[in-house]
């Protein structure tokens, strides 16, 4: 399995129903990029991954530029309770394409400059 470093540097996500058809790197394609406006310092980012490659690979880290730091999470439920976690990494099967999505898996966004309106765009 190849471990790639993805970087969401250049890749421009929409807040809210604004987003990406299509950006990528290689075999591995980003699509449907977007987050919902938030009011405060943090805000999940939801999108598709595509691994076009006959190899998998595995998502270990991302960045983007209005954020201190960037976290790959998912929510788990345990004993009732949910609760959102980081987590290392996502696996990205080889020829498949994998949905980032509310209630699973998602890009954490801590620190970012200002809170998230309709229609903002960024890096």
């Amino acid at each position: 399995m190849i471990a790639r470093l993805l970087l969401f540097a250049g890749f421009l996500l929409g807040a809210a129903l604004g987003g990406l058809a299509q950006e990528g790197a290689g075999d591995i394609v980003i699509l449907a990029a977007w987050a919902r406006a938030t009011p405060g310092s943090t805000a999940a980012v939801y999108l598709e991954v595509q691994n076009k490659s006959v190899e998998g690979d595995r998502l270990i880290d991302a960045s983007a530029s209005i954020a201190r730091r960037t976290e790959i999470h998912e929510h788990r439920t345990a004993n009732g309770v949910i609760s959102m976690t980081a987590i290392p990494d996502i696996p990205l099967p080889a020829g498949a394409t994998v949905r980032l999505a509310p209630g699973e898996r998602y890009l954490m966004l801590f620190g970012l400059d200002k809170p998230l309106k309709p229609g903002d765009r960024f890096p």
